[in-house]
């Protein structure tokens, strides 16, 4: 069955939405309440969140919910130039609705959940561990494509390597992995003096990834075709 952007546009905004209030949300809230459960907590909730969004709208949208995923889609031709617009859009839109949701219904603490890398480390790590980040998040997600939905396990790998990364790595450079996410709290809050880096690190993992994968989905695609 073949979807419209329209119904695309839709379901990515609602799934980015999820992503972010939980994404966002489990920062604030553990904050505003001292710091109780940490790292793990602010790593299963995005975990859950994309769960919940590629088990619902997979099968329609290719469940992206980051700029950085469309673009890798975009390189191995899983979409249009075109369908590029109605990502970002759904995305941005979603991520930033997500914040606004999380100022007025969970709290204002820790710059609305923004990401943010750890400055004792040098910038020359901090940048390579964010597109590793990235890059091992777009290499589960085409392994999940490629094999077909992975029997089944497509929700769990995709959330699980988020949670891994974010468990691992957001002690170095805040592992947010995806644009949009970044940019939401940072552009409410205020705070945007590190957003430039995931603005580029995400984008140039996702595309390394994409670029390696991209004969794998040419030939599959070519058997099929036979």
């Amino acid at each position: 069955m073949t979807y419209s952007n329209l119904q695309i546009f839709v379901v990515e905004l609602v799934g980015t939405f999820i992503l972010v209030v939980f994404a966002t949300g489990s920062i604030v809230y553990d904050v505003k309440i001292g710091g109780v459960y940490g790292i793990w907590f602010a790593a299963v909730a995005p975990f859950v969140a994309l769960m919940i969004g590629v088990y619902s709208f997979g099968k329609i949208s290719l469940a992206h919910f980051n700029p950085a995923v469309t673009i890798g889609y975009y390189i191995t031709g899983h979409i249009s130039k075109i369908q590029i617009a109605w990502y970002f859009a759904a995305e941005i839109i979603g991520a930033i609705l997500g914040s606004l949701f999380v100022m007025n219904f969970i709290g204002q603490e820790a710059n609305l959940g923004a990401n943010t890398p750890n400055l004792d480390y040098s910038i020359f790590l901090i940048f390579p561990v964010e597109v590793l980040a990235s890059g091992l998040l777009m290499a589960v997600i085409f392994t999940v494509v490629f094999t077909k939905g992975l029997k089944g396990f497509s929700g769990i790998a995709i959330g699980g390597i988020v949670g891994l990364d974010i468990f691992f790595l957001a002690i170095i450079s805040g592992a947010s992995m995806n644009p949009a996410r970044a940019l939401a709290p940072a552009l409410l809050s205020g705070v945007m003096d590190d957003l430039w880096l995931y603005w580029t690190a995400p984008y140039i993992g996702t595309s390394i990834v994409a670029f390696l994968f991209k004969g794998k989905f040419e030939t599959q695609r070519k058997q099929e075709n036979l």
